[in-house]
């Protein structure tokens, strides 16, 4: 399957992301996808991407995936703006084009169907691979697995001709009403084609598994006229909700929830469209500030952020992904965790960089267990390996590790009995012995903890004065 489409089909996007974590998203859309017309704003990241919609949803920096409807700048309200003359400038700005909003949708329809396929696709595999672990009859029941989908797939087709048909006829019967909706000509001339083609198509041997519902051909016109009414129909009953936030000068002339009206009443008018605030087709997302106007249309229903192949969650998983970039891990490195956790830095790293090896070590139990369990739940094998030792002092050998990557524990989301800055020097210390020469050591520290290893790193490369006495930092033994 081709992964990209032609540059004349790009499709732009925008991403959210964490704070802090917009330059990693910039350069991995750019890495990965080949992305063109990157923007970036504080906590978002535009880009346009011929790359299959797959593609994009496998983004690992990015929080949650939008289609990107309209970008616009700011409005720039002068001071004391009614919120009536707010209104109306809004909508003027939003609603000036009519086929941008048809489009946006059409668009997005079609990555729906992309993804859709792609999870059909997914499930197969699996079944496949299911059954040739199992082995047995995996031939034989998968045999029957699509002799039944291909029976069920004839018997919607059918049952969706004469669906089709009875609407028809229902029209036919209206056609006074419904002549400014529906060329009665074209209908009836599809029914005459489709009703003689149909028959025949019943008499098709039940035994013939492969054989398919087909119509005779028509007119061209009669297809583009049908289709285009189908078009019009769809657009028309789209259900929808708006999600708005709002900052800056426009907020103190309308709140967010009045701008969701108003976008709400302004698509209806414009559309036809219908808000559904419960279970909507689709969802207008709106971000309106002092820096820009931002209309997307997610893309999935779950965040980029919640990876499907995580069973218990530790550390955020962009920060995690973000924290193995750093480390620059090449084919055949050895990287090591010396405080995993439930392991969420070593899967993301191990998902990314298929030709390494991982150590996660822990001296809690219950997280080296819950690490395990993360390690057979995405499927990592022998890639991942899991240890119990104190991070104070590694098992192993000195200058025999590539990388190091580590999320020293706070006491913020989970209690911890260790003082980190009475600790932290021997840790530090221990880390760098197993680190080979040119090896990569990526920590994640707390404000505090940072500065305090700034100053031991200085410590070290300068060395005491003259005056001072060589004394060893806190924690350290002589």
């Amino acid at each position: 399957m081709n992964d990209t489409r032609s540059d004349t089909n790009s499709v732009r996007y925008y991403c959210t992301a964490g704070n802090g974590m917009e330059s990693f998203l910039v350069d991995e859309v750019k890495r990965k996808l080949a992305a063109k017309d990157v923007l970036q704003f504080p906590g978002k990241v535009l880009f346009s991407s011929s790359a299959m919609v797959d593609r994009v949803r496998s983004l690992k920096a990015a929080e949650r995936l939008f289609l990107l409807l309209k970008q616009d700048s700011p409005l720039g309200l002068p001071a004391h703006t009614s919120p009536a003359r707010a209104s109306y400038v809004l909508q003027s700005r939003l609603f000036s084009d009519r086929n941008q909003w048809t489009g946006a949708v059409r668009t997005w329809s079609r990555l729906q169907g992309e993804l859709a396929a792609n999870r059909n696709a997914d499930k197969t595999t699996a079944v496949r691979a299911r059954k040739e672990t199992e082995g047995g009859n995996g031939d034989e029941e998968e045999g029957k697995f699509l002799v039944e989908s291909r029976k069920r797939t004839r018997e919607l087709r059918v049952e969706e001709w004469e669906s089709k048909k009875l609407r028809s006829d229902k029209q036919i019967n209206d056609k006074e009403e419904e002549a400014d909706v529906l060329d009665l000509s074209d209908v009836k001339d599809v029914e005459e084609n489709e009703a003689p083609d149909t028959e025949r198509s019943r008499e098709i041997d039940t035994n013939q598994i492969s054989g398919t519902y087909h119509t005779a051909a028509r007119p061209e016109h009669n297809v583009g006229s049908c289709s285009r009414t189908m078009d019009q129909q769809e657009m028309e009953n789209v259900s929808f909700r708006i999600n708005c936030k709002c900052s800056g000068s426009l907020s103190r002339c309308l709140s967010a929830q009045e701008i969701s009206k108003l976008l709400g009443a302004g698509l209806s008018r414009l559309l036809g469209w219908k808000a559904d605030l419960k279970r909507p087709q689709l969802e207008i997302n709106a971000h309106l500030s002092n820096d820009y106007i931002l209309l997307g249309i997610p893309l999935t229903r779950s965040p980029l952020a919640s990876r499907s192949y995580i069973k218990t969650t530790g550390l955020r998983s962009t920060i995690a992904w973000a924290m193995a970039s750093l480390a620059q891990i090449q084919p055949g490195f050895c990287v090591v965790d010396p405080m995993c956790g439930v392991g969420t830095i070593l899967i993301e790293a191990a998902q990314e960089h298929k030709a390494a090896c991982f150590l996660g070590v822990d001296i809690d139990d219950g997280q080296l267990q819950k690490a395990n369990e993360n390690k057979t739940f995405a499927e990592l094998g022998s890639r991942v390996h899991l240890l119990k030792a104190s991070s104070m002092g590694l098992p192993l050998p000195s200058c025999s590790i590539d990388a190091v990557i580590c999320d020293l524990p706070l006491g913020r989301k989970f209690d911890t009995k260790i003082n980190m800055a009475v600790k932290l020097p021997l840790i530090l210390s221990e880390m760098e012995r197993i680190l080979c020469v040119g090896g990569t050591l990526v920590v994640l520290l707390s404000p505090q903890l940072s500065s305090l290893m700034k100053k031991l790193l200085a410590q070290k490369h300068t060395g005491p004065t003259s005056d001072q006495k060589a004394t060893p930092p806190a924690g350290m033994q002589e």
